[in-house]
């Protein structure tokens, strides 16, 4: 016998005919979309595609694999949320991890949400849905509310209401996307937080933010500190003279600078200070707490 072809369900199937049909009215079809919102169908997975405007571009492996086991052990508890294409063809709109690891996990069939939606409807559903149901990192939602911001034609305050969040929360994400490319990067793979992003943000000059991005780094500063730290070297009292890297009268030093105050310090295995301005001008100072720390340092520069 012939294996029988799969089709949509008669109700799904009934409820896309009437909203595509050109004589069925707004009330019928404001209904037949709101019946279709509350219903959750079972879509084939081949029927499914991933979505263009996904804000989330790479999923962490080890995390899909634990979804793909409990897929396995327990099913798929929570739908995902379509919007149908072409003939028999769906688009994500939120849930494109879970879809991936259903895939992986060997089903044929998933529970889905269906919306009808244009492709700017589509654009701004996912977005908004992905920034709050989501694991994204700071930088990923920094890049999804600018995309609503430039492709929807949103003012901060309109997208402070469809996320939900306050009008500055949505302007200290999109500043984010000012920091240099390292920073970014940092910020996307958490090594600093957004505490310490919006403290550096607070510098004007890129190469003064990769300087205390690094102090961060090497120092394993709180945010508290970061703006501390950064605080003070602002102040009109902090003594630097015109043209000085950031900081190099407290131990704060430009990127290039600090790497051979790094070498210098692990050469003689003490603490050194270099004082320099941007014409060349400076001291180094090297520190010692006894005298025959004092002589290792006079062989290792006298060698």
């Amino acid at each position: 016998m012939a294996k029988k072809k799969d089709q949509l369900g008669k109700g799904l199937r009934a409820l896309l005919t009437k909203i595509d049909k050109p004589e069925t009215t707004k009330t019928e079809k404001k209904e037949a979309i709101a019946e279709l919102s509350r219903s959750i169908s079972e879509i084939n997975l081949n029927d499914i595609e991933p979505n263009p405007y996904q804000p989330r571009k790479e999923f962490d492996e080890a995390e899909l694999l634990e979804l793909v086991q409990s897929i396995k052990t327990l099913g798929l508890i929570q739908p995902i949320t379509l919007r149908k294409v072409t003939g028999k063809k769906f688009q994500i709109i939120s849930g494109e991890r879970r879809w991936r690891a259903s895939k992986l996990a060997g089903l044929k069939k998933m529970p889905a949400y269906i919306r009808v939606t244009d492709d700017q409807g589509m654009l701004e559903m996912a977005l908004v849905e992905n920034i709050q149901r989501a694991d994204l990192n700071a930088l990923e939602v920094a890049l999804s509310y600018q995309r609503l911001i430039d492709e929807c034609n949103l003012q901060h305050e309109e997208l402070a209401k469809r996320v939900g969040k306050d009008r500055s929360t949505v302007t200290n994400y999109t500043r984010l996307l000012k920091l240099p490319p390292d920073l970014q990067e940092g910020l996307k793979n958490k090594k600093i937080s957004m505490g310490h992003a919006k403290a550096l943000l607070s510098l004007s000059d890129p190469s003064h933010q990769l300087h205390f991005y690094k102090k961060v780094i090497s120092e394993n500063l709180s945010v508290r500190n970061t703006e501390k730290e950064i605080r003070e070297y602002k102040s009109p009292g902090h003594s630097k003279t015109k043209g000085e890297s950031p900081g190099s009268s407290s131990g704060s030093l430009h990127p290039e600078v600090l790497k051979i105050k790094d070498r210098l310090s692990h050469l003689f295995g003490s603490k050194v200070e270099i004082l320099r301005d941007n014409n060349g001008k400076g001291k180094i100072m090297i520190h010692f707490s006894s005298d025959d720390q004092f002589n290792d340092i006079i062989d290792e520069i006298e060698d």
